[in-house]
């Protein structure tokens, strides 16, 4: 990989893991803007790496926290803690998208740059993009994630597991759940950095159990760069983007999306109804 292939890839990564605009209808981009080749595996392992060591040092005294009581939560049997009830709600909300990633793995997995695949991410974008402006507009509350109720947890664990969707993206749609189930814009922001981490442990770990089975050549130095630049964009993205959100909330991700889509449908919709046709 060239240096710019590095750099581009990274700090797209780092980005838009935590924008609500899709982290993978912008990677498929990539390529076709580009023509460059696939990076490879042992790279996509690299800049989720870096997404997580950013995500976990933002929040690194609420998460040390959360593990403490969760621990003691444990041993006393004593869920009254709001960061032990906090962190129950990221390993319960966790459960829906850890399920439903096992079970449609070979589907998921499937190659999104054909078009039907194109197609799909074009309108997850516009479809869900709409529905989070909609939820921004009429259900935004003023309660913060120490508030959740169990019930709210399930809704939103089950809309990231919607997220398996190409193009819905997974900040996108837990801060659409959050949103309406009546939590502030910040606090689904951060609820929904929170569910990230053991979200981006899970398909680390299956992306690492894959690239050992394929056994191939790596290049450590693409890789240490990776999740150097990746962290370092995603640390950014996560704390401008409360501050943003704060002001001006989320509207400007919903034309974003909007337009990406539209983007998408041209490139990957005429091919697919000449093929039709």
């Amino acid at each position: 990989m060239s240096l710019l292939e590095i750099i581009v890839l990274a700090v797209l990564q780092g980005l838009t893991e935590f924008l609500p605009i899709s982290s993978s209808a912008h990677l498929i981009l990539v390529p076709l803007l580009t023509e460059w080749k696939d990076q490879g595996l042992a790279f996509d392992v690299a800049i989720h790496i870096g997404s997580l060591i950013a995500v976990m040092l933002y929040f690194r005294r609420e998460i040390q926290r959360m593990t403490w009581q969760w621990v003691e939560s444990v041993r006393r049997r004593d869920v009254s803690n709001q960061d032990a009830r906090l962190a129950w709600a990221v390993v319960w909300g966790t459960i829906p998208v850890g399920l439903a990633g096992l079970a449609l793995k070979g589907l998921i997995e499937g190659d999104m740059r054909t078009d039907i695949g194109g197609v799909v991410m074009a309108v997850s974008l516009i479809v869900f993009g709409l529905l989070l402006g909609w939820a921004d507009w009429k259900h935004r509350g003023t309660r913060n994630e120490y508030n959740l109720t169990w019930k709210d947890v399930l809704i939103i664990g089950c809309a990231q597991a919607i997220a398996l969707i190409p193009g819905t993206s997974r900040s996108g749609i837990t801060i659409t759940a959050g949103l309406m189930v009546g939590l502030s814009r910040e606090a689904s922001a951060r609820f929904s950095f929170l569910l990230s981490i053991p979200v981006i442990i899970l398909a680390g770990g299956l992306m690492t159990v894959d690239l050992i089975r394929v056994q191939t050549e790596v290049d450590w130095w693409s890789m240490f760069l990776g999740i150097v630049i990746s962290g370092i964009s995603a640390y950014l993205c996560i704390h401008y983007f409360l501050a943003f959100i704060r002001r001006i909330g989320m509207q400007p991700f919903v034309i974003y999306r909007l337009v990406l889509g539209g983007i998408l449908l041209y490139i990957f919709l005429p091919p697919l109804l000449r093929a039709a046709g």
